[in-house]
């Protein structure tokens, strides 16, 4: 039997790997021979570079650049095994996890280091770019990232323009002539999952802009910037970007990412499940066991153990689903391709507790998994 084990992480527990690890310990228990592929996945966010370089037998670079305060700090990126794909986490250069709390301003954040790691995977030798934008501390439509890499944004008086959402409104005119030209020579994906245009009640301002530190007031500032901001682009580069489907996402860069570098978005699983090859794995799968640390009805909302499914149910593969955790609406999951749904715990446990024997409980849970089938 040919078993591909496809999990996300286990989130502030145990990353994918070590989660497909330890699953596959248990099921040897009962098979020794088993054929076990371990794919780990990520859907885009936070994990995404650990999952696909784990996957890929890649490394981590690690680098310096640019927090969202424009204070040097360490960083890091992925480029997979073959050398030619970089991946990237915008969160480790622009997240909010990397402010504290009295120093998230959207008004004067930045994405200037997301441009950085982009520069330094090119840097590299990659020809091809995977970035995750989930989790920014920014509302500058990806001015800061672009800067990095070359592009002027000039005010009034043909000086540099400031950083920052509160900075976007002060560009009068966009010089593309610096851009790094070793953009026009990379193919660059980003995983974005949400669907929200770069301004009005849904746009990145409003929707975003108030976890990231912004008031009211604030919120229709920023996002009356970046309308003018988009008006700009679309006045001098030719580019419609304020109603595009994902344009809001991590406070305009996907708009940023579209019209500055051509970049692609595409739904974060897609872009991960392509990159570590989950389909061509699942061809020659009998079963398939995927999971995350917690299953419930928003799963269904395109969460990677609902893509794994949902690949798996194309190819007429049973699917079994193991969480820390099973919630409510988890139900649901069985008509969206899962056979099985399975809790790790085994009795009523504190948090701390359950996080210190999750690998075990997977490795039990492993094992449970392969005695049933063996019944069968």
């Amino acid at each position: 039997m040919k078993i591909v084990i496809a999990p996300d992480s286990f989130k502030d527990c145990m990353d994918a790997l070590s989660v497909a690890e330890a699953v596959g310990l248990g099921i040897r228990k009962v098979w020794p021979d088993a054929g076990i592929v371990n794919i780990p996945m990520a859907d885009g966010g936070e994990g995404t570079v650990e999952s696909v370089i784990d996957a890929t037998g890649g490394k981590i670079i690690r680098v310096r650049v640019m927090d969202p305060l424009l204070r040097e700090v360490p960083s890091f990126f992925g480029i997979t095994g073959d050398g030619s794909t970089a991946v990237i986490e915008m969160a480790a250069a622009s997240g909010l996890e990397l402010l504290e709390r009295d120093e998230r301003d959207p008004w004067v954040t930045t994405t200037f280091g997301t441009g950085q790691l982009i520069r330094h995977a090119l840097d590299s030798g990659c020809s091809k770019i995977l970035l995750g934008i989930g989790g920014s501390a920014t509302n500058d439509g990806g001015m800061g990232m672009a800067r990095a890499l070359g592009v002027e944004f000039l005010d009034g008086k043909g000086d540099p323009a400031g950083h920052g959402g509160g900075a976007v409104g002060d560009v009068k005119e966009i010089v593309m002539d610096g851009l790094d030209p070793r953009i026009g020579h990379t193919e660059i994906r980003v995983a974005c999952d949400v669907t929200n245009p770069l301004t009005g009640p849904e746009g990145a301002s409003h929707t975003y802009g108030p976890q990231k530190g912004a008031a009211p007031g604030v919120v229709e500032r920023l996002d009356t910037n970046l309308s003018r901001f988009a008006g700009l682009i679309n006045n001098q580069l030719g580019k419609e970007v304020e109603q595009l489907p994902g344009g809001g996402a991590a406070g305009g860069l996907g708009a940023g990412l579209m019209a500055f570098l051509g970049a692609q978005l595409m739904k974060g699983f897609d872009m991960v499940s392509e990159c570590v090859r989950l389909e061509e794995a699942l061809k020659e799968a009998d079963l398939v066991i995927t999971g995350e640390g917690k299953l419930d009805g928003q799963t269904l909302f395109g969460k990677t153990p609902y893509g794994v499914a949902q690949l798996a149910r194309r190819h007429g593969l049973p699917v079994i689903g193991i969480a820390g955790t099973v919630e409510e609406g988890a139900e649901d999951l069985y008509e969206a391709g899962f056979d099985v749904i399975m809790p790790i715990l085994e009795k009523p446990s504190e948090l701390t507790w359950a996080i210190e024997h999750a690998p075990i409980l997977l490795e039990r849970s492993g094992e449970r998994i392969a005695r049933l089938i063996s019944l069968l």
